[in-house]
């Protein structure tokens, strides 16, 4: 079956508020999308599994919780020596990482539960370690869940002057390092997010490039009362046990933990070779593409037979089928893969993934290689079909 290009629009669940005038939109036939979408209502109805509110899901979300909270106890209160110390921070860090990719992701996509109200509970798991709710949805869910790897939209792919992540970003003389320097600085996102980057999106009103709707009321209230707790447990509570060095320390042990994991699942999806980076029309209003074809364009999957990856990682080793269904709770992304690979298999669209973990890290050091060159080296725009 192919595709052609009459009809315009994005998907309302994707789309950002009607203000912001100035969106990007997409061209094409959604057709595929459609068939997709029936194919997978379809087999949950068949299954009998409900899209969201899982008892796995819940029994999960009160495993990493608890391990997140046994772990900060026990740093805080009852390690005695330099290892044990290591050890708990290393765990710590893993929880808060487990804690973003897990409850708040799909609190945040609305994937938790059918009652808004858990969903939004959920969400704020990421205020509990230090980053806002609030300027996630629109920096993730919105900007880079609808225009993924476009240069000047997707805000996830900016990363200032520091790396070259597209080739429509400009190169600097140093970014012919990128694919050695940037793997340190991963471990800096997470304490960015803490200590710069929502203060900064807050006093511009702006994410990346892109202007935001500041919040107020409670939404404001929220994001004020979850840097108050956040500073507490990181900062306050220990200062009172440990000196300031120390507390420093490990703070900064277990910040870069969870910057590590949370940047790397990020780059292995879509700042690969294999993922592509469109460009709009003439216009710079228009996509050529429709919107679930672009998805698949520049988003990969790795390592989907790792169950102890895709467990810790929140499923989004299945990135396709997330950016595909982002409502549909992870634990059943493998249920929705293979509806996705063979529907993809049929209309000819090309479905991307690389077999395992290591493959997906090598092709984004070879990526971050590449774009370190010359421009006229640079990867071309779009990924082959």
């Amino acid at each position: 079956m192919s595709l052609d290009s009459t009809h315009r629009g994005i998907p309302a669940s994707a789309a950002p508020p009607d203000a912001h005038a100035d969106r990007l939109k997409f061209n094409g036939d959604n057709s595929f999308h459609r068939e997709l979408r029936r194919r997978v209502d379809a087999e949950f109805k068949r299954s009998g599994t409900r899209q969201r509110d899982s008892a796995q899901m819940y029994l999960k979300t009160a495993i990493i919780l608890g391990v997140f909270a046994l772990a900060y106890v026990a740093l805080v209160f009852l390690a005695g020596t330099w290892w044990q110390g290591l050890l708990l921070g290393l765990v710590l860090g893993i929880a808060m990482a487990a804690i973003g990719f897990n409850i708040m992701h799909d609190g945040g996509h609305q994937a938790y539960s059918e009652r808004r109200w858990v969903n939004r509970l959920m969400a704020l798991a990421l205020d509990l370690v230090g980053g806002s709710s609030y300027i996630w949805q629109w920096k993730h869910a919105r900007f880079h869940h609808t225009w993924v790897n476009v240069a000047g939209h997707d805000s996830d792919i900016d990363l200032g002057v520091l790396g070259r992540l597209s080739p429509q970003q400009p190169r600097r003389p140093w970014h012919r390092w990128q694919h050695l320097y940037l793997w340190p600085l991963y471990g800096v996102t997470a304490i960015r997010w803490h200590l710069y980057g929502d203060f900064r999106d807050m006093a511009t009103g702006t994410v990346g490039e892109r202007p935001f709707d500041r919040p107020k009321g409670w939404d404001l209230a929220g994001f004020v009362l979850g840097k108050l707790v956040f500073f507490t447990l990181a900062f306050g509570l220990p200062l009172f046990f440990h000196a300031f060095g120390t507390v420093l320390l490990f703070y900064a042990l277990v910040s870069a933990v969870a910057g590590v994991l949370l940047a790397l699942v990020f780059q292995m999806a879509h700042v690969v070779e294999e993922a592509a980076f469109p460009l709009p029309d003439e216009s710079g209003r228009q996509m050529e593409t429709p919107w679930a074809i672009h998805q698949l364009q520049t988003t990969v999957d790795f390592a989907r037979g790792n169950r102890v990856l895709g467990w810790l990682i929140g499923g989004l080793n299945f990135q396709v089928e997330h950016h595909l269904f982002p409502r549909i709770s992870h634990v059943h992304y493998p249920l929705v893969a293979r509806v996705v690979e063979d529907t993809c298999r049929e209309f000819g669209v090309t479905y991307r993934e690389h077999r395992t973990f290591g493959a997906g890290i090598a092709s984004h050091y070879r990526l971050l290689r590449r774009l370190g060159k010359s421009a006229a080296a640079s990867v071309p725009a779009l990924a082959p079909a």
